[in-house]
Parts: structure tokens; C-alpha cells; sequence
């Protein structure tokens, strides 16, 4: 089962100062508020609800404007049966993160940096220290950018993943926590990757090092068709087409690494209403020699919505179902051979302006699990819930 983690960033105050009647009838007519930069931040990508400040930090340089964005946040969260390396209760940062980056020119850059954590369903939460150290390092993505027009760029570093519908950090997502269809996909890849867009239609190609490998024998692609306004529809896969040893780095999931993943994402976003419902699949193939007597599988389903009750407080949610094929002989991608599980989440927010707070429920529920490898101390159980509350800043 592929585990994932990262997140953290920067708090931001504003003080406004008040004049008497006198004064201001003297004073020079308030300036008009500023409007947002032409170009407002794009990446990182966010699902919402939670939104990118529209005018963000920047500066006029030899290399061109740079733009400063991120996000400070922390958690708290209370779970039932905790793995053996876990604990019951949670107190930690989740984000505490800087993006600097250039959107404008032939040559462009983005440096995210600081510190993460990655909270997920059904795994064992690490904290924002060993996530940092151990995962992708303090600075989990960098690359440099060549826009030789603007339909058409290269760019080549510490890339996000093409893969999934949801995002790395806790910020960019509905919910604090990422669900279990994530459990399956890489979160950063390093190598290189070109986009085209040709009308309604945006492609990209990767190549790159799959799950953090440090091997580059993984192709990705996408195909994202803007429909309208309101709905997208988009077709995303990858895989290994050589092998990786097993002397990967810890962070890799061996087997996934190995094998192959495909996604198809609708995304419906008309206002209060924001859903996205994709399907997953994943295959690792039989190879004796890397300890996989036989092959297997993953097929899984999810749900993800959000429903602005007003301009700042949404409810989101989301529902997923995913199954595992195969036996003793069979590598195990979730929670032992054969095994499937569900899980439900509800995710309330509030924010104000940049701050935002927000709690979270969810219940994962496992099934034909191999004993030692689910929920509890002993990894027998079957269910495990969490309740979560996050609080941070979106600079």
C-alpha cells in the first residue's frame, strides 16, 4: 500500500487605521482598492474551497516580477485504533510553506519550499518533521520553465504528479486529509515534462522517476477537455516500461513503482456546486525475480464535493470505494491480497479572506484484510475513524 506525506508556510496581518469626521473631511479622497495582478497565481492548484490570495506579493527584478505566495497551517487530530507506530491523539503543523516563482517570459521558475505533512486515510500519520526529512526534502518542488509561446512549454525539475484528482498539500485540497485512491499515486516525480494546448484540449507528457525512484523509466500523460464553463473531463495515466530493483529509496512504494495507473476525472463546477467523481486503476504485473509471484490490481471509485453555503463557509465531502485483486503469492497494495475498504469524510470550512479554519470527520472501513496489516496496535481491526481540525493562512 502506497503511503504518502507533505506540508507548511507563513501567517499574514493587516491593520487598518481610522480617522475622525474632521480629518477626513480634509483628507484626499481614499485611494481605490488594488486590483488583482493580471496573472494570480495558478500553481499550486487548488480545488477549493480554500483560494489563492488574489494579490499576491511580488517584486520587480533583473529576472522579471517574482511572485510570492504559500501557507502557514496546523492540526490537531484524535483517531480510534492507531497503528502500532502511531498515536491517538495529534497535535502538529500541516503546512509552513513559501513559493517564489516567474510566470511571464521565455524562461520562467517556481521554488516551493519549507516544511509538510501528508495526513491520508488509513495510514499512519507522520509528522511534518519526518515527512520533511524523510519524503522530498525541504524544498519538495522546483523546476525551471521554457515558454516558447503560450501554448506550448517544457519544464524540467522536482515536478508535481499528473496523476489524481487530488493535490499534495492539505491546503490545495477539499479535505484535510487525502483518501485512499491517493494512497495509490506518486505525489512528486522528478524529471521532465512538456504541455500543448490546442483549444479547448490541454496535454502533458512526462518523463520522470515515477514514485521519487530516482530511476527514469516512468512515462505519464494527460489529456484535460474543457467542455464549458462548467464541466472538464480529463484522461490520465502512466507506468514503468523498464523495471525498478528493489535498492529504491525508502519513500518509494516498491511495487507500485513497478507497475502502471490510470485515472478518469470529471469535474462539474457551476456555483454553490463543485464535484468530481473519478475512477482509478492500477496494476502491478507479475515478476518472480522482484519477489511478485504473481500480479495484481486495484480498481477503485471516488466522489469528491463541495457546496458553498456562503461566500465563507463551505461543506465538503467525499466517498470512495477501492478493491484489490489477488493472493499469498500477490504483492499487497492495500491491506493484504484481496482486501477492499470504503471510506466517507465530511469536511466543514470557514474563511476569512486568507484564514481559514476547518474540522474534519471520516470513517475508513476495511474488509477481507490479511491479519496484521489493517487498523489497531495489532493492525486486526477494521475500522478506524478521525476527527481533525486544521487552522492556518493562505498568503
Amino acid at each position: 500500500m502506497a503511503m504518502k506525506k507533505i506540508a507548511l508556510g507563513a501567517w499574514v496581518l493587516c491593520a487598518g487605521v481610522s480617522v475622525s469626521g474632521a480629518a477626513q473631511a480634509q483628507a484626499p479622497a481614499p485611494a481605490a482598492p488594488e486590483e488583482p495582478k493580471p496573472n494570480a497565481m495558478t500553481v499550486p492548484a487548488m480545488a477549493g474551497p480554500l483560494v489563492a490570495n488574489p494579490n499576491p506579493a511580488s517584486w520587480d527584478t533583473p529576472l522579471g516580477t517574482l511572485y510570492a505566495t504559500g501557507a502557514v497551517s496546523a492540526f490537531s487530530m484524535w483517531q480510534t485504533r492507531p497503528a502500532a507506530s502511531d498515536r491517538d491523539q495529534r497535535l502538529d503543523f500541516t503546512n509552513g510553506q513559501v513559493v517564489v516563482q516567474k510566470t511571464e517570459g521565455l524562461v520562467q521558475f517556481y521554488v516551493h519550499a519549507g516544511a509538510y505533512s501528508f495526513p491520508s486515510l488509513g495510514t499512519p500519520y507522520l509528522t511534518a518533521e519526518r515527512a520533511t526529512g524523510d519524503f522530498f526534502s525541504p524544498v519538495p518542488v522546483a523546476y525551471v520553465k521554457l515558454a516558447p509561446t503560450d501554448e506550448f512549454s517544457i519544464q524540467a525539475g522536482k515536478l508535481y504528479t499528473l496523476i489524481g484528482a487530488e493535490y499534495a498539500f492539505t491546503y490545495q485540497n477539499m479535505n484535510i486529509e487525502r483518501g485512499l485512491l491517493w494512497n495509490q499515486e506518486p505525489i512528486v516525480s522528478r524529471g521532465v515534462q512538456a504541455n500543448y494546448t490546442l483549444g479547448p484540449v490541454a496535454f502533458s507528457a512526462s518523463l520522470n522517476d515515477g514514485y521519487y525512484s530516482d530511476s527514469y523509466n516512468w512515462l505519464t500523460g494527460s489529456a484535460a477537455w474543457t467542455i464549458n464553463k462548467e464541466n472538464t473531463l480529463s484522461v490520465v495515466g502512466g507506468g514503468n516500461f523498464d523495471q525498478t530493483s528493489k535498492n529504491v529509496l525508502p519513500k518509494t512504494p516498491f511495487f507500485q513503482n513497478n507497475g502502471e495507473i490510470f485515472n478518469l476525472i470529471y469535474t462539474y463546477n457551476a456555483a454553490p456546486f463543485t464535484i468530481t467523481p473519478y475512477f482509478q486503476y492500477t496494476h502491478v504485473p507479475k515478476n518472480p525475480g522482484l519477489g511478485a509471484l504473481t500480479g495484481a490490481s486495484t480498481y477503485g471509485g471516488a466522489v469528491l464535493a463541495n457546496y458553498a453555503l456562503s461566500e465563507n463557509i463551505n461543506f465538503a465531502s467525499r466517498f470512495e470505494y477501492i478493491s484489490s485483486t489477488g493472493n499469498i503469492f500477490a504483492p499487497n497494495l492495500l491491506y493484504g491480497p484481496g482486501s477492499n475498504a470504503w471510506s466517507v469524510t465530511f469536511t466543514p470550512t470557514y474563511s476569512l479572506g486568507q484564514f481559514f479554519v476547518r474540522a474534519e470527520g471520516s470513517v475508513v472501513q476495511a474488509d477481507n484484510i490479511t491479519p496484521g496489516l489493517a487498523f489497531g496496535k495489532g493492525g486486526n481491526a477494521r475500522t478506524q475513524g478521525r476527527f481533525m481540525v486544521e487552522t492556518g493562512v493562505v498568503f
